[in-house]
């Protein structure tokens, strides 16, 4: 997966376009993932009152959305750029092959 819990993101598609934040969660599904971004697609959870003489509540919480739907900043050129693989080999370590992300804008591993 291109996408990691805490990388940095932004929003290309919804109505948080052109935002960004952290990844909170990755909620593998069947077809597709969702993902989670730290104060962004903001939704309201009401609560009913549990007892006599206390108010209901309204709880805001990010909601997941399609993976699709982001893109990774890369931390090096600062913009959205997409995501490759370069598979590098330890020469120390037994010769043990190593996956790097690699920024396709800047070609610096991430």
């Amino acid at each position: 997966m291109k996408i990691k819990k805490g990388d940095q993101v932004k929003i290309i598609r919804g109505k948080d376009r052109g935002k960004s934040g952290r990844v909170l969660q990755l909620v593998p599904r069947d077809a597709k993932t969702l993902v989670v971004v730290e104060g962004l697609n903001l939704c309201y959870k009401h609560l009913r009152p549990k007892k006599d003489r206390e108010k209901g509540q309204r709880i805001m919480f990010p909601a997941p959305f399609d993976l699709s739907n982001v893109m990774l900043v890369c931390p090096k050129c600062g913009k959205p750029a997409r995501i490759g693989f370069k598979i590098l080999t330890d020469k120390s370590e037994l010769n043990r092959e190593k996956k790097q992300r690699i920024c396709k804008k800047c070609t610096v591993a991430i």
